[in-house]
């Protein structure tokens, strides 16, 4: 039985509307067996359903025909709403006018399920003509309790964090050591420790392969050193002038590049938090990785996390992977003034956090202009591994407790 994810239980809420389900995200993040999770509730309920992979070339030809083909595939109960999944919609020639054309004809009849990868091959072709007919849902690779329930540890990961004994803290501070390694690929989290870095090793170089041929980038060298650039910047300020000229292309080939991997869940770009524009914009975004397993890939590092040299940007992506999971991408920002004081989190206008590999580097002073002009915004410092809750005032928290 596979392991039910937390957007599966999201999205059956919404089984009942009339609006197409729409699953984007990284390949090997998962939405197959979302798809086909969803499909067993819909079968426990005795409801019509069919199941579609668009990577069958026969199939895919009837549908770039006319949309109505759908019909010929199946034999679609007339007197009963029928659900239909369909797997790597992005494939089609027009994937909007096909789910526009479907949604409004047999509205009521038909109800569409569809997962793509390649987000940004889809985000190209789907139009506006799709606005009030689709609810769109992002897969990312395991959040850490989901990671949990990966392990098998299910009790844990329904717990409230700031509620635990010593006990299950020290087991989810070792689980957590272990995710802001490996990430959260599911097959990566299901395979032993020796093959965890041969499947990273595969969803690099096949995976993202696909994604960069999609794409049409021909330089598919360049696109590999740029990932590891990013690898190693992670928690950066991204200036896309200079990486062109590190690189020797053009600075729209880094844009484009960019545009790949945020649209393929690879790559996040942080855009700066500001209410003075004069005083503390950056027009540079942060980039963090969508997988630390991946990111850790790309930068040639497996090791433990109390070995490392980079503790501080693993940490940072981590800490940007539970905020990602808490309250959305596009709430995520960063601080910084023009005199370059900075605070590295600000989410959903409401929290702040500093993050501490060391927490004896903490200087409250270095943030008083933050604290000063948004006294409403709670501030505190993340960091791994430490029983201390408070310092100069401000709370310690661990990352998994964000």
């Amino acid at each position: 039985m596979s392991i039910v994810r937390d957007v599966t239980r999201e999205a059956i809420k919404h089984l009942e509307s009339e609006e197409i389900l729409i699953f984007v995200g990284s390949r090997q993040s998962g939405k197959t067996t979302i798809l086909k999770q969803i499909q067993t509730e819909i079968i426990d309920k005795k409801q019509p359903s069919f199941f579609l992979n668009l990577e069958d070339p026969e199939y895919l030809d009837l549908l770039n025909e006319h949309p109505r083909n759908l019909l010929k595939i199946f034999s679609l109960n007339p007197q009963r709403k029928n659900f239909v999944f369909i797997d790597e919609i992005q494939y089609l020639k027009n994937p909007s006018n096909f789910l526009k054309y479907i949604f409004d004809e047999y509205k009521g009849k038909i109800k569409l399920i569809v997962s793509g990868s390649s987000a940004f091959y889809m985000d190209r072709k789907f139009t506006d003509s799709l606005a009030g007919r689709k609810r769109i849902f992002n897969v990312y690779t395991l959040s850490f309790r989901e990671f949990l329930r990966f392990k098998e540890e299910n009790e844990l990961s329904e717990k409230n964090f700031n509620n635990v004994s010593m006990e299950e803290e020290n087991k989810i501070d070792l689980y957590f050591r272990e995710f802001v390694v490996f990430g959260g690929y599911p097959r990566v989290v299901l395979s032993p420790l020796d093959e965890k870095e041969n499947i990273l090793r595969e969803l690099a170089y096949s995976y993202v392969k696909k994604d960069i041929f999609e794409a049409n980038i021909k330089q598919e060298d360049v696109f590999y050193k740029f990932f590891k650039i990013l690898a190693s910047q992670t928690g950066g300020l991204v200036n896309a002038s200079g990486m062109a000229g590190t690189l020797g292309v053009s600075k729209t080939s880094i844009d484009n590049y960019l545009y790949v991997m945020r649209k393929s869940f690879h790559v996040a770009l942080i855009p700066p938090f500001f209410r003075n524009i004069r005083k503390e914009i950056s027009k540079m975004p942060k980039v963090f990785f969508y997988d630390m397993g991946l990111r850790n890939f790309f930068l040639g590092n497996f090791s433990s996390f109390e070995t490392r040299t980079d503790k501080g940007q693993l940490l940072e992506n981590a800490v940007f992977k539970q905020l990602l999971e808490r309250d959305g991408v596009e709430n995520v920002r960063f601080w910084r003034t023009a005199s370059q004081k900075e605070v590295d989190f600000v989410s959903a206008e409401s929290s702040a956090y500093e993050v501490k590999s060391d927490i004896g580097q903490f200087k409250r002073s270095k943030y008083k202009d933050f604290i000063r002009a948004y006294p409403k915004i709670n501030f505190s410092i993340a960091t791994l591994g430490t029983p201390k809750k408070s310092i100069e005032g401000y709370p310690v928290l661990n990352v998994w407790r964000i």
